[in-house]
């Protein structure tokens, strides 16, 4: 992998992360562009302990630009874009609509391929591979700023989800606070030691159980299980884990990121194909949950990714209405061991 570090017009970072060396990157951002201000900052809300990032400023965001508008596109005569060079294969930036930023986090984008009408289920396991080590990359570099915490990496895929940016991309958050959801299970992990003296760790037991159980399990290799949780919230949902326990990207060894891009793009394509031959791709969001940085268990914690679609059959979607959205109590539809028989079911043919 070739990494090289340049700027934007307006001051933001951009970082290339290259196959080969033989690409240059030479090429400087012809556009007139003001500095980037933002209105972000970040409020805790005491009733409930956590915290909401205000951003007015993203009302202002590009919004579904037509294919040959498309900010993550190759720069090109006529059109130019965020990535002022004529191709790339993964491409990072600090967004220029953040939802945190300065003493609140920071926020990236990460283009997964310069192909606009690609997806990251098409990629190849080489191009998968260095995403992954474009994710370890930016974790790394995000745990040295003072202002962040945690570091989320994800992806938001299809309208449905709310996607504004059509081409195949994903985000970088770096949180300036520990998640709510990642403080939950926190505390799970805190009172599960405590139960048990210490003896066991939650997450070990998590995936034991699965594995053992077996009517879950989705997929499996050497080095990662994925499988559809016992109380999955979401109607098609899967969580991969690497065997060995680590809490975040940075701890992977060499054999489980060889055998990650292979098994990932599978239960991506697997995704694809759920709701029969011909319906539309399926919209999904698919993110990290890593340690924070300075909490005291964070030895204890499991790096894993959460997979999930909020399509439930063909044509419907997975609301959250009343009891989801206003009580946080998830009603699924979909028995998590349907769903598991079902991505089997839809595996590709060897």
């Amino acid at each position: 992998m070739k990494k090289t570090s340049t700027r934007l017009a307006d001051g933001r970072e951009l970082l290339y992360y290259d196959l080969s060396d033989d690409r240059a990157r030479d090429a400087h951002d012809p556009r007139p562009l003001a500095p980037v201000v933002t209105t972000s900052e970040v409020r805790h809300d005491v009733l409930l302990d956590d915290h909401v990032a205000i951003a007015s400023h993203r009302q202002d965001r590009t919004y579904l630009p037509p294919a040959d508008a498309c900010p993550l596109c190759p720069s090109r005569e006529g059109h130019q874009s965020e990535i002022p060079s004529d191709g790339y294969d993964v491409a990072v930036f600090e967004n220029r609509f953040p939802s945190l930023a300065g003493e609140f986090g920071r926020c990236e984008v990460v283009c997964f391929t310069d192909d606009h009408h690609s997806s990251f289920a098409d990629l190849s396991e080489e191009q998968a591979a260095l995403v992954l080590e474009a994710w370890t990359d930016r974790t790394a570099e995000l745990a040295q700023l003072p202002s962040v915490e945690q570091v989320y990496c994800f992806e938001n895929r299809g309208a449905e989800i709310g996607v504004t940016l059509g081409h195949p991309h994903g985000q970088i958050y770096g949180y300036p606070f520990t998640t709510p959801r990642t403080a939950l299970m926190l505390r799970s992990l805190e009172a599960h030691a405590a139960r048990t003296g210490g003896a066991a760790n939650l997450f070990d037991e998590v995936v034991a159980r699965e594995r053992t159980d077996g009517t879950r399990i989705v997929l499996e290799g050497e080095h990662w299980t994925a499988f559809v949780p016992y109380a999955a919230h979401w109607p098609y949902e899967v969580h991969l884990y690497p065997t060995r326990r680590v809490p975040d990207l940075r701890g992977l060894d060499d054999a489980a990121r060889a055998e990650f891009p292979a098994l990932y793009l599978e239960l991506l394509r697997r995704f694809d194909r759920l709701f029969g031959e011909g319906a539309p791709p399926t919209p999904y969001i698919s993110g990290w949950h890593q340690a924070p940085f300075t909490h005291p268990l964070r030895q204890e914690f499991a790096l894993h990714l959460e997979l999930f679609t909020i399509r439930r059959t063909p044509g419907k979607l997975k609301a959250l209405a009343g009891s989801e959205s206003g009580m946080g109590a998830f009603i699924n539809d979909v028995s998590p061991e349907a769903a598991a028989a079902r991505l089997r079911e839809v595996a590709s043919e060897k």
